[in-house]
């Protein structure tokens, strides 16, 4: 393994990296790489749309119900099936656009203090954040740490809210294991 002196960055309080803003305190998305994205008119082929969704994708975690938002911009991408933006698709590549343009930087976890989570499960699909209460200025401040989204699948959409809540929670748990600092085994 070969490091280059130019790209390592040592006693800086924030630095730019992976398309990130990191910070001692937060992790944020950098604002100008999402920008040059944005400004683009709204996409018209299914190529377009796939560019789209892999730049907002990588930055999920800072997009509350992100998979729920795409859903339609996802389908729009089938092969199976002609591609067409409706109007729909039009929301919801604003929506997703408008949530890339005002993210909220992400807290840095700290192990010695709890947790909250949230969830919500709808027939849409199922979201979860975490969150903690830290101190930010010498006030205590609630912030997002981590946000996920799933998106129900058509069999998934005919179980009940209990099922759902269920899913939710094993999925968040296996996804967070890391924030939440556990040591998991999944079995099948």
């Amino acid at each position: 393994m070969k490091i280059s002196l130019n790209k390592c960055n040592f006693g800086f309080e924030k630095i730019k990296a992976v398309g990130h803003n990191v910070s001692v305190l937060s992790l944020g998305i950098d604002k100008n790489k999402v920008a040059a994205v944005l400004l683009k008119p709204i996409p018209q082929k299914k190529k377009e749309i796939m560019s789209f969704l892999g730049l907002s994708s990588y930055d999920r975690q800072h997009l509350k119900e992100f998979a729920i938002l795409a859903k339609s911009l996802y389908r729009a991408c089938d092969p199976q099936k002609v591609f067409e933006m409706t109007q729909e698709r039009i929301e919801a590549y604003e929506k997703v656009s408008k949530d890339l343009k005002k993210a909220p930087l992400l807290l840095m976890p700290d192990w010695n203090i709890r947790f909250k989570f949230y969830t919500d499960a709808c027939e849409d699909g199922l979201g979860a954040a975490l969150h903690q209460v830290q101190m930010i200025d010498d006030k205590p401040t609630e912030g997002p740490v981590c946000y996920i989204s799933i998106q129900i699948k058509p069999t998934e959409a005919r179980w009940s809210a209990y099922v759902w809540y269920w899913n939710l929670i094993y999925y968040t748990i296996i996804l967070m294991a890391v924030f939440l600092n556990l040591k998991l085994t999944v079995m099948p």
